[in-house]
C-alpha cells in the first residue's frame, strides 16, 4: 500500500495489524466510547435503589460533559494533522514531531478530560463513597460488579491508548527515523512495544492520582 500502517514485513508484502482500517478513525472509537453512557443510566435506573439512581444521573451527565469536552480537544489536532485516521496521525507525527509539541493544551485538556470521563478520582461523582455508597453499582456484587470493574479499566486502556497515538508518536520511536515499509523487523516490533510502554505510562499516571488523592469517607 502507499500509506504504510504497522505490521509486519514478510517475503509477500505488509501484513496489515489493523482489523478494520476505517476512514472514520478516531470518530467511530468516540462513538463507541458513549455507548457506556447507557449502561451506567440503566444500571442505576434498574437497581430500585435511590442512591443508585442518583449516582447513574450523575454518571450519565459527567460522561456526556466530558466526551464534549475530549472531542472539542481534538479539533485542533486534527486540523493539524489534516485526518482523523489514528495511522495517519502516528505517521504525521513520525515526519514531523509528536503531538504533544504541537498542541500541549489539547494533551492537558484531553488527558485529564478522559480521567474524569472514566470516573477516577477525583472525578469519582458517581460512585463517591462518602455520599452514594457505591453509585449506580451499589446493589451489583459478584461477577456482575467485575463486569462494571472490567468496563472501567478497559476504557482507561483504550483512552491512554489514544492519547498515546494522538500525542506521544504511537509507536514512532523516538529519535529514530519513521517507520516506513522498509523498517527492519526488528524495529517494527520495538514500535510496538513502545507503543504499549507508552499506554502503559499513561495507564500509571491514572493510578497514581488514585493513590495521590484518596477519598475521604466521614
Amino acid at each position: 500500500p502507499a500509506a504504510m500502517r504497522l505490521g509486519v514485513n514478510s517475503s509477500k508484502g505488509l501484513i496489515d495489524l489493523t482489523i478494520a482500517p476505517l476512514n472514520v478513525g478516531v470518530l467511530y472509537v468516540f462513538a463507541m466510547a458513549g455507548q457506556g453512557i447507557v449502561g451506567a443510566a440503566i444500571a442505576g435506573w434498574s437497581s430500585d435503589n435511590k442512591f443508585s439512581l442518583m449516582g447513574a444521573l450523575r454518571a450519565a451527565s459527567q460522561m456526556v460533559s466530558y466526551e464534549v469536552a475530549m472531542g472539542l480537544t481534538l479539533i485542533g489536532a486534527m486540523m493539524v494533522y489534516g485526518t482523523v485516521r489514528l495511522d495517519d496521525m502516528v505517521r504525521w507525527q513520525g515526519e514531523h514531531t509528536w503531538g504533544i509539541f504541537v498542541q500541549p493544551l489539547a494533551f492537558i485538556l484531553f488527558y485529564t478530560a478522559a480521567t474524569a470521563e472514566n470516573k477516577r478520582i477525583p472525578f469519582d461523582l458517581p460512585e463517591a463513597e462518602s455520599e452514594l455508597v457505591a453509585g449506580y453499582s451499589t446493589e451489583y456484587s459478584g461477577m456482575r460488579y467485575v463486569f462494571f470493574f472490567f468496563a472501567e479499566w478497559a476504557n482507561v486502556f483504550v483512552m491512554c491508548g489514544i492519547a498515546s497515538a494522538l500525542f506521544l508518536g504511537g509507536w514512532q520511536l523516538p529519535f529514530v527515523e519513521p517507520l516506513t515499509q522498509e523498517t527492519s523487523f526488528a524495529l517494527q516490533v520495538a514500535g510496538a512495544l513502545v507503543f504499549q510502554l507508552k499506554s502503559w505510562l499513561l495507564v500509571f499516571v491514572v493510578i497514581w492520582i488514585r493513590w495521590t488523592l484518596p477519598r475521604v469517607r466521614v
